[in-house]
């Protein structure tokens, strides 16, 4: 509903300015283009390359985040077996590892503020 508001005023403001269209073009067209900019600063918008970093940011993270899954469930799987006097397979103890050392290695340090815009 915020947006619809903003919306709204810009309409209004837009409105005012066009009803000096008495006045040169170029004045009108200033006018017009300072309530526009100043609608667009107070909506949080973000740019396409900000964005499309941060959905890097997102699929990497995801990509961890399903490696570490498999990684649990291989260890619940262990735990379970362990608990019912098996024994525990050590290739699921290595494939565990693996996963876990793949999805740490490609976490570069700099994804903690790729998203920030800079204000």
């Amino acid at each position: 509903m915020v947006s619809q508001d903003r919306i709204g005023r810009l309409a209004q403001q837009i409105g005012e300015r066009l009803q000096g269209a008495s006045q040169a073009p170029e004045d009108v067209q200033k006018g017009i283009q300072q309530v526009v900019r100043g609608a667009f600063d107070r909506l949080e918008l973000v740019s396409r390359e900000d964005f499309d970093i941060l959905m890097d940011v997102l699929q990497r993270t995801r990509g961890r985040v399903e490696a570490l899954e498999k990684q649990v469930a291989a260890l619940e799987e262990a735990l379970d077996a362990n608990r019912a006097g098996g024994e525990v397979p050590a290739v699921a103890d290595e494939a565990s590892v693996d996963a876990a050392a793949e999805a740490q290695s490609s976490a570069p340090e700099e994804d903690a503020g790729a998203g920030e815009t800079g204000r």
